[in-house]
């Protein structure tokens, strides 16, 4: 029987095992990520490069960690009118530490903002799905905008911004997918899809969505192999860059438990007219 405070062995499992992982390899003084010693790896490769090591396990060839990198500088910032943003600004406020802002910030980061690249990378999937068994490009989009629509309602992601016509990350983004495919760095097989996306939400509209940023975004990732579960993780890593200097820079400015409406502007309230509290004796 296992004195008291000691880890007992389970079954045919040793403590040992109890976690396993196939990224890192930690010892008293060595530390080695994906096999290759860290030590080996500061200052040799780029950060980007390190993040592909890190999710992939392999080296990231220079123009596929170029590729990313072009990725992770597109979704850095938005400016403090995005909800991460501004909740990250509002937190430092509070007194929770740069740390805790950034978790707050990130903490917004979900389906409907921030989270319509891995959507994108999804639809994508889908329509390759079908053009793998057998289906014709177009034929194989429209299927799977239907069924997309079907599932979640009229909303595309990668398509179309609140802020602008043309979004300007998305246009280099394009630049790079384009000069890329001539150099066979990538195939260009999600490239052509998401001009085949853009092409059928534009049949009869005299305005049709421009690709946005997380479209370029979903295309890029796809085209470098990453799968649509990573989609947002990569995104949050660049948004975080951005969130930590808003939150950085709006703790320098001394200001305490900063809202979102200045002091003298209040909320429309829209609920029950003033009303006169009965008597105690007929409270519940």
């Amino acid at each position: 029987m296992a004195a008291s405070g000691e880890q007992k062995d389970l079954p045919g499992q040793s403590i040992e095992s109890w976690w396993e992982s196939a990224i890192t390899d930690i010892a008293p003084g060595s530390i080695r990520i994906r096999g290759y010693a860290i030590e080996d790896l500061i200052g040799r490769i780029s950060f980007p490069a390190m993040i592909w090591l890190t999710l992939r396990g392999e080296l990231p060839s220079p123009r596929q960690a170029q590729l990313l990198g072009a990725v992770l500088v597109a979704g850095v910032d938005h400016g403090p009118q995005a909800p991460s943003i501004a909740i990250a600004r509002m937190a430092i406020t509070c007194g929770i530490g740069i740390n805790g802002a950034i978790a707050s910030g990130v903490n917004a980061l979900g389906d409907i903002h921030g989270g319509a690249g891995q959507q994108c990378m999804e639809l994508l999937s889908l329509i390759d799905a079908k053009c793998r068994s057998g289906a014709e490009l177009y034929p194989a989009v429209a299927a799977a905008l239907d069924e997309w629509r079907g599932w979640h309602g009229r909303f595309i992601p990668g398509f179309g911004h609140r802020f602008h016509a043309v979004d300007p990350r998305a246009t280099r983004i394009a630049e790079l997918l384009n000069q890329a495919v001539r150099d066979r760095v990538i195939a260009g097989h999600f490239v052509q899809m998401g001009e085949a996306v853009r092409r059928e939400l534009a049949r009869g509209k005299t305005s049709p969505p421009a690709m946005n940023i997380d479209g370029a975004a979903a295309v890029l990732l796809l085209e470098l192999g990453f799968p649509p579960e990573l989609g947002r993780g990569i995104f949050v890593l660049s948004r975080s860059v951005g969130i930590c200097a808003h939150a950085f820079e709006q703790s320098c400015r001394g200001e305490r438990i900063k809202g979102p409406l200045p002091p003298e502007v209040t909320v429309r309230y829209t609920g029950a007219a003033p009303r006169i509290l009965p008597r105690d004796e007929t409270l519940p």
